[in-house]
């Protein structure tokens, strides 16, 4: 598939890059981080948010809102789910990585999402995006089968464990707390809402 630099005018509907940050000492921090073979993701990491940074995302970023610094790092190279939250996400490459992404605004009214309208885009490392509250996403994928590490910056408490109440219909996604999904069958996401129709899109 062809793959789109964040760069591009392509992007400006997903999200946007953050051009004034600081982040030496946020990627050598990272550096020592997991890379295994599959994919972890760490909701809120302790010496991430001892760092200068987390102020700075916290104070401007978010303007004041509580956040928390984890990353999510590993091995991928498809689809398998694309999530959405309330609030932006900002995503920091640490290497160089691809985001599959799509808009919210294309989800049908029985929470299906056709994959063929994904789009991908490289974020070449040491690169800082905001991923918009509308824009589907998920895991990261490497680069030309490299692994990859990911800084992600969410409010929070965003992606802990919830109860799933059964308010709306909408509620069937909610996976996690500020998080809804929708998976790919192939996936196989114990107790996710299973409604991505395609291929299980791989870059």
């Amino acid at each position: 598939m062809k793959i789109n630099n964040v760069a591009d005018e392509s992007f400006r509907p997903y999200g946007r890059i953050l051009k004034d940050l600081e982040m030496t000492e946020l990627l050598k921090a990272m550096e020592s981080t997991p890379l295994p073979e599959d994919v972890i993701y760490v909701p809120s990491d302790e010496a991430l948010e001892t760092l200068s940074i987390c102020k700075v995302m916290q104070d401007s970023v978010y303007g004041g809102l509580p956040v928390q610094i984890g990353y999510c790092n590993g091995h991928n190279s498809l689809l398998n789910g694309l999530e959405y939250h309330r609030s932006s996400e900002i995503n920091v490459a640490v290497t160089d990585m691809i985001l599959l992404l799509g808009r919210q605004q294309d989800i049908e009214e029985d929470y299906t999402y056709d994959t063929s309208k994904v789009e991908a885009f490289l974020v070449p490392k040491g690169t800082a995006v905001e991923v918009y509250a509308t824009t589907l996403h998920y895991a990261p994928c490497g680069v030309d089968g490299e692994g990859f590490r990911c800084v992600v910056v969410l409010p929070k408490g965003t992606n802990y464990d919830i109860e799933q109440p059964k308010n709306t219909k909408e509620d069937c996604l909610l996976a996690a707390s500020n998080k809804w999904l929708i998976a790919h069958e192939d996936a196989k996401i114990d107790g996710a809402f299973v409604g991505l129709k395609g291929i299980n899109v791989s870059v």
